[in-house]
């Protein structure tokens, strides 16, 4: 059997055979749809964590990202976390913003009938679609909303410099 490529461990996708060979007129559904992931059980680069209970798991942060004439402004829900403990890193060209949900637990496992919200640390990196002025930024939270506030760098300004002489004296 191929190794399956990068990409194709990265998202779990199939080759073309593979499809060909599940949409065959023969082929019953249901009978070996799914192969047996067995080609990576020797190959120590591909470590799957996911599904290893004892290493937590960073969650990536949902955000919107839109633009104004003059900003890029991103949002992203974050209740439950502390304005103190958000961690925002801006570049010209790039955003990351990290963060840690704690959970309080009022109830064992056993006693929930759904547990959909997420908890533990998160993080998200957006590269921008255009320049910023880092100095400029601001970041705002107000129920459980943040708001980053992005100015887009404005290539066509320009301005005179004044050469400055200096006369030396002898």
């Amino acid at each position: 059997m191929k190794k399956p490529s990068f990409l194709e461990r990265l998202t779990g996708a199939q080759s073309a055979n593979d499809y060909d060979r599940i949409l065959d007129d023969e082929h019953e559904f249901g009978s070996d749809d799914r192969k047996q992931d067995t080609y990576h059980d020797d190959d120590e680069s591909w470590q799957d964590d996911a599904h290893d209970p004892g290493v937590p798991q960073e969650g990536e942060l949902p955000v919107d990202m839109y633009q104004t004439s003059d900003a890029i402004v991103i949002r992203a829900l974050v209740a439950g976390v502390s304005p103190n403990d958000l961690d925002i890193a801006i570049t010209r060209d790039m955003v990351t913003i990290k963060g840690m949900r704690e959970e309080y637990q009022e109830s064992s496992d056993d006693d929930y009938f759904h547990r959909e919200l997420f908890w533990g640390s998160f993080s998200r990196t957006l590269v921008l679609p255009e320049e910023v002025v880092i100095d400029e930024a601001d970041a705002q939270e107000k129920h459980g909303m943040l708001e980053i506030r992005l100015p887009k760098l404005d290539k066509n300004r320009s301005t005179q410099l004044r050469v400055k002489s200096q006369v030396h004296k002898a």
